[in-house]
């Protein structure tokens, strides 16, 4: 089932569990940062396989509480509702089938026996996959009860994985694989229907979304060379991902020492290489209703 933005999110569904994974200790501490004392209530955007609402239920499960996923994905969200159902009995789960592109979005929440305004909205790595993020930024608002505060996460700096020369074609690869992605994802937002240019920065746009004192803070995913084996994953779904993203935006010989990166049968597979390593920096924008 593809969203609006022509992705068929169900088929990442393993990438996504692999993900949260991988950052579920900074997914855990981005939990607690977030969270007040008194909030009860908290609606995810954009579920994934549930990792951070796990997270979520698990720090709501000493006062009680509710935590609602939504995602237009169906596969996802009955895997994100399930993992965060089975983290505690005193952790109500709704699972809402929604997109945060359509108007209507309150609605679908309410149709769904879930509360219609939340203590925190939380949308990771959402907005920008919206045709336009400021009135999508407005929807997500509306969920947001008089006193609560919307958070989003969107990327702060890329991702990267590789030493800058591999031994293969021209040193700074990865450079060049990262503009060809950058030039795939403004192809994807300018083949969305109704798609508009959001020209300012997200706590910006979030005080343009009615929101107050909004404040910003980032934070690292740091898995240093050598890596343990899911890090070496990560490494190679990165990989992956680049090459389905940037391979019509890739010079062939660039295309080629990637080929060899990924290929396990092969002397260069980057899965055996002790010189690879994960970091990349997020970035939390937060305002109040």
């Amino acid at each position: 089932m593809h969203s609006h933005d022509n992705i068929d999110w169900d088929a990442h569904l393993q990438r996504l569990r692999e993900a949260d994974e991988l950052t579920a200790p900074e997914t855990a501490e981005r939990v607690a940062r977030l969270l007040r004392p008194s909030d009860r209530t908290v609606l995810e955007i954009g579920s994934g396989a549930g990792g951070t609402a796990a997270a979520f239920a698990a720090a709501l499960a000493d006062s009680g509480g509710e935590v609602v996923v939504v995602d237009t994905a169906p596969e996802l969200l009955a895997a994100a509702a399930d993992r965060a159902g089975a983290v505690s009995d005193r952790v109500t789960v709704h699972a809402v089938q929604a997109d945060a592109a359509e108007d209507g979005l309150v609605e679908a929440v309410a149709q769904a026996g879930a509360p219609t305004q939340a203590d925190l909205v939380y949308a990771a790595f959402v907005v920008h996959h919206l045709p336009d993020q400021l009135a999508g930024l407005r929807r997500l608002a509306e969920l947001v009860r008089p006193g609560g505060r919307l958070a989003i996460v969107e990327f702060g700096l890329q991702t990267r994985v590789l030493p800058d020369d591999v031994g293969l074609g021209e040193p700074g690869l990865e450079g060049r694989l990262i503009a060809g992605r950058e030039q795939w994802f403004r192809q994807m937002r300018a083949e969305m229907t109704g798609t508009t240019r959001l020209p300012v920065g997200w706590g910006t746009a979030l005080a343009e979304a009615g929101l107050s004192d909004v404040r910003s803070w980032s934070y690292l995913v740091d898995r240093p060379a050598p890596l343990d084996e899911i890090g070496r994953s990560a490494v190679l779904r990165r990989l992956g991902l680049l090459r389905r993203h940037a391979e019509e935006f890739l010079d062939p010989a660039d295309l080629a020492a990637l080929d060899q990166l990924l290929d396990e049968t092969g002397e260069h597979y980057a899965g055996n290489r002790d010189d690879v390593y994960f970091l990349t920096a997020n970035t939390v924008h937060v305002g109040t209703r």
